[in-house]
């Protein structure tokens, strides 16, 4: 997703891109003031059986801005990430993260598994990827 003012959600999908009647109505039951928490969104596809990326697309459709991400990467305000390097790194976290690397980068989705698996929060997992200089691509929801 692109900031406010930069560009339409909406673009990126073509013109030809449809959506969901029941994800319409759940994204803009949830939304406020056009915009949607990442927890929220991962509860909408929870609850109506469909991928994470769906409710992002469904998002993205109606201008509705994903927000408060959790890993702590986008949709905070000004600043709009709130994670700051680690300042010492595990190695055995450290190892997990090299090992689940795509391209140089962590997937959302495996930041998550990492998360889980050490039992620690996703924005822990977050950190210590920044101190370690590695992006996470891609975004489950699709916003990055």
């Amino acid at each position: 997703m692109s900031d406010k003012g930069k560009g339409s959600f909406a673009g990126k999908h073509g013109s030809q891109a449809v959506l969901d009647p029941e994800l319409r109505h759940a994204v803009l039951k949830r939304a406020r003031d056009r915009e949607l928490p990442c927890a929220v969104a991962f509860d909408i596809g929870k609850a109506c059986g469909v991928a994470p990326a769906s409710v992002g697309r469904a998002a993205d459709l109606l201008e509705v801005r994903l927000v408060k991400c959790q890993l702590g990467l986008f949709g905070y305000g000004p600043r709009k990430k709130i994670i700051k390097p680690a300042k010492a790194v595990a190695a055995a976290l450290r190892s997990a993260i090299l090992a689940g690397r795509i391209d140089d980068r962590l997937p959302c989705l495996t930041a998550w598994e990492i998360a889980d698996s050490f039992s620690i929060h996703k924005m822990k997992v977050s950190e210590a990827c920044e101190a370690m200089g590695i992006r996470i691509k891609p975004c489950q929801l699709g916003a990055f």
